[in-house]
């Protein structure tokens, strides 16, 4: 009972400040609407930064940009505001400025609600019985905004506890496109491999893509805050908010090809990469998905706080959580301490053992060696979705998921490259031979 209790006050405070009445619906110059879908697909206090980038994006859009709050979605867990290890109980801060902006988010769908089929749902315009409730109700004349910020692998974006599949996902846009759902489309999405999800999107759907990475590589956390012990943002995702804030209030000044432009010069180590319309959106000013913003001054930086510029890979921040973690407690709680080294020991462990039974599945595949060392070499494009999704399924309900360990992502294509030569069930049954063997 006291459960619910504290998870219905989180709730309400979570919701403060929301007024719908009040809220004018701001018309684009089709005279629809402008919509948005923005998710943090992560849970966990060391993936603070995805919470943080979501909620930092929500004010943007409501309060500085003018789009009404019903218009605007928010998948969220919705763990890290009063989780046990924040130190500043119902606030998260965000890199930019080091303010609080958890306070008056609206989260529509948060804890297990958090699914990679409710956010499926929401786009195609469904009603759920979960969470608020709202959904998508763009129309042929409203323009779409979807943010995405979570890990991610070749052909996968991550969920709290399950996955969204290229397969899954090209099937939606295609229905939504069919459909009339959108006059146009425009998503940012911060995810390793990330562009692996739409390098075939095509160039004729009114849509288009801007993401922290390319089809082959990682994304990056940057802005470690000492005091707190995570990161606060990540690196692709800190550089187009920045850049959509120094704009304001004239976002109509800015066009999505010159953002992608700046903001791919400014990202280092990943390769932001943009997909799909590259003629019409390209040129159109970021304000016709962000909104019109109001007047407003610019937040200026909190200096009190210790934040090191420091940029790690997304599949490597939970072992260094966990090694900054112990390097804590020594002086603190020896117990703690060891119990961590234990955890790191495991992980470190469990790497290089991922690494051997894809080695084996491959070997099993092939029936050589050599191939091994051909599939293992780099990241193929995903010719198959289906087998993808088949195969990396299997992979995570048998052998490890990457909610859990995100180290494996770095690995995953090994399974990937072999869909596009073999069949999914020949695949299938080596994982399955290999991970209950493991």
């Amino acid at each position: 009972m006291l459960k619910i209790v504290l998870f219905a006050a989180i709730f309400a405070i979570a919701v403060q400040g929301y007024h719908p009445v009040e809220d004018l619906l701001e018309k684009t110059e089709h005279g629809g609407q402008i919509w948005a879908v923005i998710v943090a697909g992560s849970k966990s206090w060391y993936n603070y930064r995805h919470q943080s980038d979501v909620c930092h994006l929500y004010h943007l859009l409501t309060k500085k940009h003018g789009i009404p709050r019903q218009n605007v979605i928010t998948l969220m867990y919705n763990d890290i505001a009063f989780n046990v290890e924040n130190p500043r109980q119902g606030i998260i801060i965000n890199a930019l400025h080091g303010k609080d902006v958890y306070e008056g988010v609206m989260i529509d769908y948060m804890g297990r609600d958090v699914t990679p089929q409710n956010f499926l749902d929401i786009l195609m315009g469904k009603h759920l019985s979960v969470g608020s409730g709202n959904t998508l109700k763009s129309g042929p004349k409203d323009t779409v905004l979807v943010n995405f910020v979570d890990h991610g692998a070749p052909g996968i974006l991550g969920f709290p506890y399950d996955e969204l599949h290229l397969a899954n996902l090209t099937s939606v846009l295609n229905h939504m496109f069919n459909h009339n759902r959108y006059h146009q489309m425009f998503w940012y999405v911060e995810a390793c491999y990330s562009g692996s999800m739409f390098k075939n999107l095509s160039p004729n759907m009114n849509m288009t893509v801007h993401t922290a990475a390319n089809e082959e590589e990682s994304s990056y956390a940057c802005f470690y805050d000492n005091e707190i012990g995570v990161y606060l943002s990540d690196c692709w995702s800190v550089n187009w908010m920045n850049n959509t804030e120094q704009f304001l209030p004239n976002l109509a000044q800015e066009t999505i090809e010159q953002q992608y432009k700046i903001v791919k010069e400014e990202t280092e180590l990943s390769h932001a990469s943009i997909y799909g319309d590259l003629e019409y959106i390209f040129k159109e000013p970021i304000s016709t998905f962000l909104g019109h913003a109001k007047a407003a001054a610019k937040p200026k930086p909190n200096s009190g706080r210790k934040i090191t510029y420091r940029k790690t890979a997304t599949p490597d921040v939970m072992l260094e959580y966990l090694k900054e973690k112990k390097g804590r407690m020594m002086a603190e709680n020896s117990e703690e301490a060891e119990r961590l080294d234990k955890e790191i020991k495991y992980h470190i462990q469990t790497e290089g053992k991922v690494q051997e039974i894809l080695k084996q599945i491959s070997r099993q595949v092939t029936g050589s060696w050599k191939m091994v060392a051909v599939f293992s070499k780099s990241p193929q494009s995903i010719e198959h979705p289906e087998c993808n999704r088949d195969v990396l399924s299997t992979f995570f309900s048998q052998c490890y998921k990457m909610q859990t360990h995100p180290y494996i992502t770095k690995y995953l294509y090994r399974l990937t490259n072999l869909c596009n030569m073999y069949s999914s069930d020949k695949i299938v049954y080596a994982v399955l031979e290999n991970c209950s063997h493991n």
